[in-house]
């Protein structure tokens, strides 16, 4: 409840209330006694009759326009006059700057606003009043036994020299200040709020004063004390001990004393138009300083404003009048076409703000009238959105707290229902009102979001009898949008003639524009629309285009048919592309229903499909043609990233693409369809191909006419790499054309056996060309390097009796020109051709062939190792060369057979005669390592080699499973110790053992040792030869068999030298079982190559010997 000083109490509906609906009649009574405010309204009855005495309606409505402006105008004026309290912005403005605000705000002459000014100072001023609102207090004093208060408040309003005069005609200080000061009618008690020390009231009071410049506002915060029996005393002892002090204190005090618990004053002059705060509870005395906190809403107003100066309008119709001028005249002074953000200058917010608190409009009321004024001019697109939702959520906040007159009521119905008709009318012309930019979309964001809002508020849901679903209507606006929007684009694109060029033309640019508009619906208009009110705008305009798109298609189509020729199904090829763009979209719907009416648009194409095809195969081959023309067959590019090729090939690569090109852009759904077109577009690439490789030819014979040999070579080696750039073109035509997805599309069409056998046939063919074309290029090329390189290799058979030549010295003429041939070989060739089996790898295997044909026409001669040592120096030489360093052939490449034959052959023809013997022992240690079975039985042996004495120690134990060589079947064995090669231990006598008579199995536990030195055991081939032999006494000793023990392997021998490992204990010797071995007759080259060099004694005996063991051999029997 509002207590006033006239008696009236006012609620809180009628707070909301228009304040001068809510006047008493005691306020109309007086202002009706003021013959001012009656001269006033006998002048505004004049002066509507004066408007209806007008006989021009223009005129009328500008007058009554001006009269409208003027009232406001007159308010504004009366407020800056009476204002009361400072604005809540920072900036203080004085009155003249008040005054020129509004004469230019509402364009009004200066002597029109002087006056105005004038007739305004006249009027009789309004009764000032503070509002005071006590909400609640926290933190009190707690005054009673129980600890509690009985806390209620005293107001009122003190001048200062009334507050002077009272003070001083006290006659004693006293606590009470707002009692003593003023008469009782002028202050104000709140409701006592019992046992508490956080009050709350919530009550208004409203105050009048004369002066704010003089006069303070206190409020001061008593505790009331009423009288207790004598038994109520007691009872309070009794429960609470520790009050017994305050009971003392208060029987003290006089009879029906309240306790004081604390003032405020605050001086008018301080305040601005509206507080709300916490003020602290100010103490009397120092005895208890904190006295707690007290919520205060403070808002200056008037009463009995002049009522003639507004002509009988409401203070909230005047504010919306004032608003709205104030906010036009705001956009029309802004530089530029940015709509208008929400934002005033500082005078415009003062001025409202203190028109609104003077007349005590009410938040919700002020909220409104934005709403009221911004909606409006939102419809002229001066305001952003973004305001009008600022407003909308005040107004539902409010909503819940206060409740509106019903005139208001209906008001706010009508705007809401009218703004969202107003909303989906530009929802319906999203396309025009929000172009697809980044300033526009947010717009529609926040138009989308308002609408959206509008629909969930509580107003909109209480006010609007009928069901208004948004989702649906904003579909049904969009639907209706694109209808008119295709007609119109329709109208704009019709064919001038009645040319069937000029129909496709019409209908591609209206295609085009489709195409565009899906575009920006997909990727701009759909996210705001999902965003704001879940309506997937995509789906809806696209059904509704494919369906309107989709009749004009067929009723274009239907005219050409039978009338198809190459310039109608050029001009067909851009509209087939842009509606394949527009059905591939349909993979963003987000429902999918029926079928969509542009499914099988491809069927009406197929008459234009041949026409197609034929013209990019007529532009590639007339493109070739003119690149080959003028290419002079010279590389594109020199230096360090050369580009080796001609410009033809580039050219043709470029002119192939528009074919893989093509079929990319058709994607024809039809599979089998699809499968010939595939068919003829690779047989289309092969003849371009082949018809590539005829006149480049042509261009090579023109070019070489009337030029050198080096210059024929060189556009020769150009034309190889044409065609090898040509050939991995080829190679990458199925997967330029996709012939992986085609194939999963045709599974269920046609089978694996015949996709694969027509296609690759054709792709084949000519890359068997092209191979054949490489080959016979490069054979011309190598022909030469072939022969060159046998004259080499031949000449140096000539040097090998010439003791001045070294074996370097010899292939140095070789090495030299394949340097020289191989680096402008590998400058001028790519190198697919130089390093696979396009060049290099023939010349290496010519290269072989030649070297071993020398080497095997060689006869055995004094002089042929010293020609194999200069044939096998050539040979790693060529290796290093072809080789390259991992740059030319890999070396599994390189070591083919015949490499390896003719490196064996060289090996063993280079080697001396005791290098030889090495390698026969060599062998023959190897071949005893991996000898497996006791065929021919086996000897035991203990082997161990001391360093400190230089002494190899072989302990000979047994013999087993020996072969019968006498005729009473058995044998009479001994073995035979000697070391290999002869040349190391040449002062090493054999050993024997004793001769065990008629024993297969002998023990002969005898132990021999030879004085040798660790690096002789070391030396290649160095190994103990076992024999064991069958003696006969009349004949020569049967040979039953021999071992080969390496030295390396017997302990004590590895390691480092003898000098290193001198200090290191002698090894136990090792048990070493050898089977024994027969060697097969004739089978080793080694001996052959020995038994050639017939002048060498050493390499006769060691042959000679050989051939004896073989002659013995039971493997010769055997075989």
């Amino acid at each position: 409840m509002m207590t006033s000083q006239d008696g009236f109490s006012r609620t809180g509906d009628d707070l909301l209330q228009p304040p001068d609906q809510t006047r008493g009649s005691t306020w109309n009574r007086q202002r009706q006694s003021s013959p001012a405010r009656k001269l006033g309204m006998t002048r505004k009855e004049k002066d509507t009759r004066d408007f209806k005495e007008n006989e021009n309606p223009e005129e009328n409505e500008k007058r009554h326009k001006e009269q409208e402006l003027k009232s406001l105008y007159k308010e504004l004026l009366y407020t800056i006059t009476h204002k009361l309290g400072k604005p809540a912005s920072a900036e203080v403005f004085t009155d003249n700057q008040l005054h020129q605000y509004i004469r230019e705000a509402f364009s009004m002459a200066v002597d029109e606003h002087q006056s105005l000014t004038e007739r305004v100072q006249n009027t009789e001023p309004p009764v000032y009043c503070l509002m005071a609102t006590v909400k609640e207090a926290k933190g009190i004093l707690g005054k009673d036994v129980s600890g509690f208060s009985d806390p209620y408040c005293l107001l009122t309003i003190l001048e200062d020299e009334k507050e002077s005069r009272t003070r001083r005609s006290r006659p004693k200080p006293r606590k009470a200040v707002v009692q003593d000061a003023v008469s009782d009618e002028k202050v104000y008690t709140t409701d006592t709020k019992k046992q508490t020390l956080n009050p709350i009231w919530n009550q208004t009071f409203v105050l009048e004063f004369e002066d704010t410049t003089v006069a303070s506002f206190h409020i001061e915060m008593w505790d009331k004390d009423e009288e207790l029996s004598l038994a109520q005393k007691l009872e309070e002892i009794r429960t609470n001990f520790h009050g017994l002090r305050r009971m003392i204190k208060d029987a003290k005090k006089e009879k029906g004393q309240d306790d004081y618990l604390g003032s405020i004053v605050l001086r008018l002059k301080d305040l601005h138009c509206t507080e709300d705060n916490w003020y602290v509870l100010e103490p009397r005395t120092e005895t208890y300083p904190d006295r707690g906190q007290c919520h205060l809403q403070l808002k200056f107003i008037h009463k009995e404003r002049d009522g003639t100066l507004s002509a009988g309008r409401s203070a909230y119709v005047s504010y919306c009048g004032i608003l709205l001028q104030f906010v036009q005249s705001h956009i029309s002074q802004q530089q530029g076409s940015v709509p208008w953000k929400g934002e005033l200058c500082g005078e415009g917010q003062t001025l409202l703000e203190l028109y609104a608190t003077q007349n005590n409009l009410s938040p919700f009321l002020q909220d409104l009238a934005k709403w009221m004024a911004y909606s409006k001019l939102y419809q002229s697109l001066e305001v952003d959105s973004s305001v009008l939702l600022q407003q909308l959520t005040s107004i539902e906040y409010h909503w819940h707290q206060q409740e509106l007159p019903y005139q208001q009521k209906q008001e706010l119905g009508d705007s809401l229902r009218g703004f969202l008709q107003y909303g989906l009318c530009l929802v319906a012309k999203y396309r025009d009102t929000f172009p697809p930019t980044q300033d526009a979309t947010p717009r529609l964001h926040t138009l989308l979001r308002i609408l959206s809002q509008v629909c969930k508020t509580q107003a909109f849901q209480k006010l609007n009898a009928a069901q208004f679903d948004l989702h649906d209507e904003i579909n049904e606006a969009v639907h209706s949008g694109t209808q008119e929007w295709f007609t119109i684009k329709k109208g704009l694109h019709q064919p001038m003639t009645k040319d069937l060029t000029e129909t496709v033309s019409a209908l591609s640019r209206l295609i085009g524009e489709v195409q565009q508009d899906i575009k920006h619906n997909k990727d701009s208009w759909n996210r705001v629309f999902v965003s704001a009110v879940q309506v997937d705008v995509f789906t809806v305009v696209y059904q509704k285009l494919d369906f309107l798109l989709a009749g004009e298609v067929r009723d274009t189509l239907s005219l050409l048919e039978g009338e198809m020729e190459q310039n109608l199904a050029n001009s067909l090829f851009p509209l087939y592309l842009s509606l394949q763009v527009i059905h591939k979209d349909k993979a963003f719907l987000q429902k999918r229903g029926k079928l969509l009416e542009l499914t099988n648009f491809h069927e009406g194409f197929r008459e234009a499909l041949p026409y197609w095809l034929k013209k990019a195969f007529r532009t590639t081959q007339d493109r070739v043609e003119r690149a080959v023309q003028v290419d002079q067959l010279q590389p594109l590019q020199l230096g360090p990233v050369p580009i080796k090729h001609s410009s033809s090939a580039v050219d043709l690569v470029t002119c192939v693409q528009p074919i893989c090109q093509l079929w990319e852009q058709l994607s024809w759904p039809d599979p089998e369809e699809a499968f010939m077109l595939m068919v003829k577009l690779t047989e289309d690439v092969c003849k371009i191909v082949m018809n590539y490789c005829r006149i480049l030819k042509e261009r090579v014979r023109e070019l070489s006419e009337n030029s050198d040999p080096g210059s024929a070579v060189n556009m020769l080696c150009v034309v190889v790499n044409d065609l090898e750039h040509l050939r991995s073109v080829l190679i990458r035509l199925p997967q330029q054309l996709n012939w992986a997805g085609l194939r999963e599309r045709t599974l269920h069409v046609i089978g694996d056996p015949q996709f694969h056998n027509v296609l690759n046939s054709q792709l084949q063919h000519a890359q068997g060309v092209l191979n054949k074309e490489i080959r016979s290029a490069l054979e011309t090329v190598g022909r030469k390097l072939n022969s060159d390189i046998a004259m080499y290799v031949r000449s140096m058979s000539t040097r090998c009796r010439i003791p001045s030549k070294s074996t370097e010295e010899a292939v140095v003429p070789l090495i030299k020109y394949l340097e020289r041939e191989l680096q402008y070989m590998n400058e001028n060739l790519v190198q697919e051709n130089f390093n696979r089996y396009s060049l290099l790898t023939p010349l290496w295997t010519n290269s072989i062939r030649t070297l071993y044909q020398v080497a095997t026409q060689q006869k055995q001669e004094d002089g042929l190792m010293v020609f194999c040592q200069r044939l096998k120096f050539t040979l790693q030489c060529l290796e290093q060369c072809f080789h390259a360093e991992g740059n030319g052939l890999p070396l599994d490449t390189l070591h083919i057979d015949s490499y390896k034959i003719l490196k064996a052959h060289l090996t063993h023809n280079s080697l001396n005669c005791q290098q030889l013997i090495e390698k026969f022992l060599d062998r023959k240690i190897w071949e005893q390592k991996v000898y497996s079975g006791e065929k021919y039985g086996a000897v035991t042996l203990l082997a161990s080699y001391r360093r400190s004495d230089h002494r190899l120690r072989v302990e000979v134990l047994n013999a087993a499973n020996l072969l019968p060589m006498d005729s009473n079947g058995s044998s009479d064995p001994f073995v035979q110790l000697r070391l290999e090669p002869g040349h190391v231990f040449s002062e090493v006598e054999p050993r024997t053992t004793q001769i065990k008579n008629c024993d297969l199995n002998p023990l002969f536990d005898e132990a021999f040792e030879f004085l040798v030195s660790v690096e002789q055991c070391q030396a290649a081939g160095a190994c103990l030869v076992v024999t064991v032999l069958d003696y006969d006494t009349l004949t020569t000793d049967d040979f039953e068999g021999e071992a080969f023990l390496a030295l390396k392997a017997v302990p004590g021998v590895g390691g480092g030298s003898g000098e290193r490992q001198g200090h290191q204990p002698d090894p136990s010797p090792a048990q070493i079982r050898l089977p024994l071995m027969h060697p097969k007759p004739n089978d080793d080259s080694i001996l052959k190559l020995l038994e050639s060099r017939r002048g060498e004694r050493e390499a006769q005996l060691f042959v000679k010997k050989r051939r004896q063991r073989e002659k013995q051999s039971q493997e010769g029997k055997q075989q």
